[in-house]
This record gives C-alpha cells, structure tokens and sequence, in this order.
C-alpha cells in the first residue's frame, strides 16, 4: 500500500504503527518491515516513545538503511527509512 502523509514527508511503501510501545520494540518491528521491503522502498514507523527518535538514529547509522526524516509532533514521532541496496 503506498501512501503520503503530510505536505513535505517522503512517500512510502509500508507502515509500521508502534504507538504505546516502548524501546526496543519500535525498532524490532520496523526490522522486521524492512526485511519485507525492496532496496530503495521507504518505511513509515510512528512512535510515541521519545527515546525512538536517538534509537532510529543509531539503528540507521549501524545498518545502513538511510533515515529520510523525523517528523516530530505533540504526541508522536513519525520516522521514515529507506531500505538500504543490497
């Protein structure tokens, strides 16, 4: 299912909706996702974990996909990744 969210966030293939949950979940369940993605294909991931936002950072940074943008908001933080090429 492709997708856009608001005016200016990067069009996306999947969602990965961890609202309520804590660390390391949001960032097992986006693993996952990419798995199941294409090289190049974007994952949406909202979270309301504040701490999500430094640990997609980190997650980026050691696998290689790219983080596109974080989109900080009153009660949630929406993440976009990019699958990395093989």
């Amino acid at each position: 299912m492709t997708g856009s969210g608001q005016v200016g966030s990067p069009e996306f293939k999947e969602t990965v909706d961890a609202t309520g949950l804590s660390c390391p979940l949001p960032i097992l369940r986006a693993k996952k996702a990419l798995a199941t993605l294409s090289a190049g294909d974007v994952l949406r991931v909202i979270t309301t974990d504040r701490g999500a936002v430094r640990d997609f950072q980190a997650f980026c940074k050691q696998t290689g996909n790219a983080l596109l943008a974080q989109i900080d908001e009153t009660d949630r933080v929406t993440h976009y990744l990019e699958r990395r090429l093989k």
